[in-house]
Order: C-alpha cells, then structure tokens, then sequence
C-alpha cells in the first residue's frame, strides 16, 4: 500500500507532480486552521507544510503514522519541534535554494526606502506629479554608505554581497564570528551590536527567529540608530517590535523603514499602514516562480527520502 502524503496549502504544482508518482498524495488547496488541520492530518505519513501552517503539537499528535513534516520555507517556528522529536518525526526545511532571491527582496526594500520609490509611484497613480522639482521626494545616497548586517549567515552574505554594487562598507553581528577568510571574501567587519547599531546607515536583518533575537529591535535600539538610518527586515517579524517601530519612525529616530514581514503576520499594526516613510511588501522574499518551485521540489525530495526510510537532505534536527 502507498504511503499517504498531505500538502497543506496551495504550493507550486510541481511538488504534487514529482510526489503523486510515488505516493497517495492529497492536495488541499486553501489555508487551514489548526482546528481543520487536526481533522485532516490523521491518515498520513507527511506533510508538505508551509509557514502560514499551524503544525502544533496537538497536530503532530493527531497523525499517529507521521513521519515527516517538510517545511516550503527556511523558517520552521510554525512547528513544534519539541513535540516532532519526541514521536520521533523528522523536520525539514528549505536552506540555500532561497538565498539570492531573498536578498534580492532586501534590496529592493532598500532602493526604495532610500529613493522614496513607493512615494513617487503614489504620486504619479494620483495624478499629483506637476514636473520635476528640484526639492521632490529627496532621498538619501547608498554610495560609499555603511551597510550593517545583523545575522551574517547564507541570505546575510548575499546581502553584503550586492554592497560592493555601490561601494558600501559592511559591518556585521551576530552570536559567533565568521573566519578572517571569510570577512575578507566579503569585506565585512564584525562589531558589537551597539556598534552595529550606531554606525549602520542601512540595517538589513536577516537573522532566524530565536529567543536571542526576538524583540531584539525595540525602542532602545531604535534610538541608539542614525536619524538617517534604514531599518530593514525580511528575516521575521517578531525580531522587530512594531509598535516601538513605528514610533521610531513617527519621532524620526531613524529615517525610514522597509519591511517583507510583521510582528504579527498576516496582521499588520493600523498606524504602520499609515506612515509615508515605510515601504511595506507581502512577505515576497522568496517569490519567483524558479525559486519557489525548487523549494518545493526541495521539500518533495525530503518527504520521498524519509518515507524510504533514509534520512532527510536539509533536516532541522537529528536523531
């Protein structure tokens, strides 16, 4: 009998192409609750999840023949891993395929902070664009500037990386240095996170969510930035805490912000939605089509190891 295999949301086709050859795959096609989720989960042996997917412990319980939940994203704080390992469930996730579409996202949230671009494009919609004006939507440079990481691993790197387009000094943090070969590959410098902090004129966070870095980016931090500096997030939400954010960016503490993700995801805070100086985008770091098709092929070739009982190419743990 085939192994039975649930998709939980509406995932690129292609992971339903390569997986119903081999298994019994249902696909269901519209985001479910946990509550939906518990009534669903029962017959199957993986589950092919995605961040907006509540895979609790109650979920992970209700699947008595799980074996394996893999995660379409990098990000995997929608499943409880404690549980996972407990009954003995492997969990996987999808590293490095994303990189360079995501810190593509982290530019573009840049350019456009520091062009004013969603600005400009509100005008002209609005009809309100009269001609240029030497004093319109004034921004501020990128060249030569000071690009501050925080999180230097795979998406990091390809931050700092795209620096060197516009000549910028890189500064980093996170918990352990990298090598000397490797600040020199990507003529990055470690500081402390004060230092990060004070001299950084665009700030891109790119780090994991943990309990270090939850609510690492409050009013405290906020006020020890530049005036001028852009605060930029497409890591994950809860790392930045929004209301402190936004009076940040109401008492110009800092000059503007760009965010692909929120505190409180999908919900997003109301007085946020009203300021000028914040571009905002629906969590698109990793939407290309190519990329999140081999996320999803990522994912499927996960599922197919577990169930012929090998281990997994990108677990999230070990047993």
């Amino acid at each position: 009998m085939k192994k039975r295999v649930f998709i939980t949301n509406n995932l690129p086709s292609v992971a339903y192409q390569r997986l119903s050859k081999k298994f019994q795959v249902t696909w269901n096609k519209t985001q479910l609750n946990q509550k939906q989720l518990l009534t669903k989960v029962r017959p199957y042996h993986a589950l092919l999840t995605t961040l907006a997917d509540p895979i609790t412990s109650e979920v992970l319980k209700a699947a008595s023949q799980l074996r394996c939940v893999a995660n379409c994203a990098v990000g995997y704080n929608n499943i409880d891993l404690k549980t996972a390992k407990e009954r003995g469930i492997w969990v996987t996730n999808t590293p490095e395929v994303l990189t360079e579409a995501t810190a593509d996202i982290v530019w573009a949230l840049i350019l456009s902070c520091a062009r004013r671009v969603p600005e400009g494009e509100r005008m002209v919609r609005k009809g309100k664009f009269k001609g240029a004006h030497p004093l319109m939507l004034l921004g501020v440079d990128l060249f030569c500037k000071t690009l501050g990481v925080f999180g230097f691993g795979r998406i990091g790197k390809a931050v700092a990386r795209r620096g060197r387009g516009w000549n910028m000094k890189v500064l980093y943090h996170q918990r352990k240095r990298e090598s000397r070969q490797v600040e020199r590959a990507y003529n990055a410098r470690y500081v402390s996170f004060e230092k990060l902090l004070k001299f950084s004129d665009f700030l891109s966070v790119n780090s994991p969510l943990t309990l270090e870095t939850r609510h690492r980016f409050k009013e405290k931090e906020f006020k020890q930035m530049k005036r001028t500096a852009v605060f930029i997030n497409a890591g994950r939400g809860s790392i930045h805490l929004e209301k402190d954010l936004i009076k940040a960016l109401k008492r110009k503490w800092i000059y503007s912000a760009g965010l692909d993700v929120y505190e409180f995801e999908p919900r997003i805070e109301r007085e946020l939605l009203k300021l000028q100086n914040c571009t905002l985008l629906p969590h698109l770091g990793s939407a290309t089509v190519e990329t999140r098709n081999k996320m999803a092929l990522l994912a499927s070739k996960n599922i197919e190891l577990v169930l012929r009982n090998n281990k997994p190419k990108t677990p999230v743990f070990t047993f």
